[in-house]
């Protein structure tokens, strides 16, 4: 008897026997996602131009598709597709070279207008300085520029560098694009024949969910990131501001990264409204700016995002800061595709196991 209760004093509880279980089980699954991250991460150069190609892949398969269907050759189809993308993506930067070549001189000349005014009111405003300290001022700018030449020089050696590794992403992204586009199924199916054959009939069908919340995931982006264009381009014409096909475009790429995309490439707007016009026209930029923005935090996304992909608004959220701490811009671009394509893998895996979720009534209760 006393044998019994001194073993029965040094068992575990089966509280803490679960949460072991876990723990350890939640640690290896970290480690692996990190390893994992670490991996891609130093394949950084060709891992970031094959997420971008999945992206233009999931863009552009249904007009490859329909050109199949038509009688072309997939392997024309999938090449007429990429150069025709490469055609509209050279002519949109085309037309901003020559709004920005055409109007560069009238905006450098507000600009140094601007910097004029700004002087002006330091002198008159609040502030009150004299000649001499603004002049002081200038001269410790120009003495901090012409101190750091090593920094300067430095800095164009890394821009070269970057420049470097874009454009060769961007051959990357082009060949992996056709590639993807014209054989994705196959290159899909040798994928799979690395699992447990077991197992190859839910990879398979995973895959398929996955890839199909990710092309409704990019349909709903690019209407999303087209109407933000639209509204603050337009906004910008309409109030005069210089550059406003700029604008648009760069708010059009910006808006692929959901919620924060939009409002910072709006900020450009703001700003070259504030240098260019004024800051009432700048004030009235930004009014606009978080109006388009309104509109599409609390009716687009819910409605595309909440229908299309079926992820919540906070999930989006939450997604892209988790992205932008990991990985900075790219982490933003890639959070919420790779969220998606999770969730409805996940839902499908529970479903294919018999777990499905709970009726709508008591998702209520619950809630």
């Amino acid at each position: 008897m006393a044998e019994s209760r001194d073993t029965n004093r040094y068992e575990v509880p089966l509280g803490v026997e679960i949460a072991a279980s876990w723990a350890w089980r939640v640690l290896i699954i970290v480690g692996a996602g990190y390893v994992g991250y670490r991996f891609l991460s130093f394949f950084a150069e060709v891992t970031v131009p094959i997420a971008i190609a999945v992206l233009v892949t999931a863009l552009a398969m249904p007009a490859v598709d329909r050109l199949t269907r038509w009688g072309v050759p997939r392997a024309l189809s999938a090449l007429m597709v990429v150069i025709g993308s490469l055609i509209l993506l050279i002519g949109a930067l085309t037309l901003v070279g020559q709004q920005i070549s055409t109007q560069f001189g009238e905006l450098q000349t507000k600009v140094v207008d601007g910097i004029t005014q700004v002087q002006d009111w330091a002198k008159t405003g609040p502030l009150h300085l004299t000649d001499a300290q603004v002049e002081q001022w200038i001269e410790r700018g120009k003495e901090a520029i012409s101190s750091s030449n090593t920094s300067v020089l430095d800095r164009v050696s890394e821009v070269g560098t970057t420049l470097t590794h874009i454009f060769a992403g961007f051959f990357i992204v082009i060949f992996a694009s056709y590639f993807f586009l014209y054989e994705g199924n196959r290159i899909f199916w040798w994928m799979t024949r690395i699992f447990p054959r077991g197992a190859r009939a839910s990879v398979m069908s995973s895959g398929e969910v996955a890839w199909k919340s990710l092309t409704a995931f990019v349909r709903a982006t690019v209407l999303v990131a087209l109407t933000d264009a639209i509204g603050i381009g337009v906004s910008a014409w309409l109030l005069g501001v210089p550059l406003s096909l700029a604008i648009g475009v760069i708010v059009f790429l910006g808006a692929f990264v959901p919620i924060l995309g939009a409002l910072v490439s709006g900020m450009v707007a703001v700003l070259v409204a504030l240098v260019a016009v004024g800051p009432w026209t700048a004030l009235f930029m930004l009014i606009a700016v978080i109006i388009v923005q309104q509109i599409e935090t609390h009716v687009l996304q819910p409605f595309l995002m909440g229908t299309l992909v079926s992820v919540h608004p906070l999930a989006i959220i939450v997604a892209i800061a988790v992205g932008i701490i990991i990985s900075g811009v790219v982490g933003a671009l890639v959070a919420v595709p790779l969220a998606a394509a999770g969730n409805a893998v996940i839902k499908h895996l529970a479903e294919l196991h018999g777990e499905s979720p709970p009726p709508v009534e008591e998702q209520e209760e619950l809630a």
